[in-house]
């Protein structure tokens, strides 16, 4: 699906007015799984290693919930405001990548 027209005519995703903070955060993140690679390189103990993957794991699951938060503030509020078929779609879009993170 594409994200939704917001009401100044702008066709960008929920994330733009946060996009710098995303993306730096995002480069933490590879830093952290770039870590771990450099620890079973260097033969480290394995429960050091699986506390930073949990580390990098929560860090991607924070992530994901503040994309989300952005998701349904902007591209889901959007189409809701709009009606019709696409709001249905959008809320549907939401709950189904929701369920996605919570099984993850």
């Amino acid at each position: 699906m594409q994200h939704q027209q917001d009401p100044a005519g702008s066709n960008s995703p929920g994330y733009s007015a946060n996009k710098d903070a995303h993306l730096k955060r995002l480069r933490r993140i590879e830093g952290q799984v770039r870590g771990l690679q450099r620890m079973v390189e260097s033969d480290t103990y394995c429960i050091d290693v699986l506390t930073q993957v949990s580390a990098a794991t929560k860090a991607l699951e924070a992530f994901a919930v503040s994309l989300l938060e952005e998701h349904l503030g902007h591209c889901v509020a959007g189409a809701i405001q709009a009606g019709g078929q696409e709001a249905e779609d959008k809320v549907k879009e939401a709950s189904a990548a929701i369920a996605r993170l919570v099984r993850s």
